[in-house]
């Protein structure tokens, strides 16, 4: 997971990212039903690779008491602004494969395929067993991944010809605090032998001229393509017991068309 990071690039993700990543359909309602009937104030979340706080702001400001991990020190500072005023959300700086929070949570959720950050058994496995150590007996765990489904599996072995490394534009985006356009581009490869995608992000501030006036570069972001039985092994070998796999986030079944994959595991200690 390691890499050189430049300050200026950094903050420029963070200060981007909530534009960039939006909710997905019926995302929230899924978190909300870990909560059951209980209040939820009588829960006590925990967020791995929690970013910004998209995700945890949200549970937090309708009762939730949370506990948001990331690594990113620019993705924290953003999440801290965000979250004034805020008493039942707090942020800490980690590695989400080694961590120690001092204490047990009744769930943990790791949203947006973060967890595909982890390109190795050993430290995917370091990651799931860590978080197992911090829930209580019966605590529940989500995993929300890429699905490598009909879709994904044809756009990976495009990755291999034609569109492999080429630069596509993506969004343009206004900055929040500048205010000036922002067109955003990516450029992914594959490594089938490793089931790695990697990805470069490339930020260009346009002026009112339509000129570009600066340009960032992130990457290679390695990302890890997870299938199906290989997560089953995963959670296994790190002591849970799964409970459900689904397709969306309306508990669809997963099919060959899903384009998400998301595991519900319980604590079995």
């Amino acid at each position: 997971m390691s890499r050189r990071t430049d300050p200026a690039v950094e903050t420029l993700y963070a200060q981007l990212y909530d534009l960039s990543v939006p909710d997905w359909p019926g995302e929230m309602d899924f978190y909300r039903a870990l909560i059951g009937d209980r209040k939820p104030e009588e829960v006590n979340l925990l967020e791995v690779a929690s970013g910004t706080g998209r995700v945890a702001l949200q549970l937090a400001r309708e009762g939730t008491n949370v506990v948001g991990l990331d690594h990113s020190e620019w993705m924290l500072d953003v999440a801290r602004s965000k979250s004034r005023g805020i008493q039942n959300v707090r942020w800490a700086r980690g590695d989400m494969r080694s961590f120690d929070l001092g204490e047990r949570f009744t769930c943990a959720i790791i949203p947006g395929h973060a967890f595909q950050n982890l390109v190795t058994p050993e430290d995917q496995t370091a990651c799931l067993e860590c978080i197992k150590r911090h829930l209580v007996p019966g605590g529940k765990l989500v995993v929300h991944l890429d699905h490598m489904g009909h879709e994904n599996t044809i756009w990976l072995g495009s990755l291999r010809g034609c569109k492999g490394g080429v630069f596509e534009p993506g969004q343009v985006l206004i900055h929040p605090e500048t205010g000036r356009r922002i067109q955003t581009s990516q450029a992914w490869t594959y490594e089938p032998s490793t089931q790695t995608a990697s990805l470069l992000m490339v930020w260009e501030e346009i002026d009112a001229d339509g000129k570009v006036t600066s340009r960032w570069e992130r990457g290679p972001i390695r990302l890890h393509c997870v299938f199906r039985f290989e997560m089953r092994h995963l959670l296994e070998r790190a002591g849970f017991e799964i409970e459900a796999v689904y397709g969306d986030f309306h508990r669809g079944a997963l099919s060959d068309d899903s384009s998400d994959m998301l595991w519900v595991a319980t604590n079995r200690q």
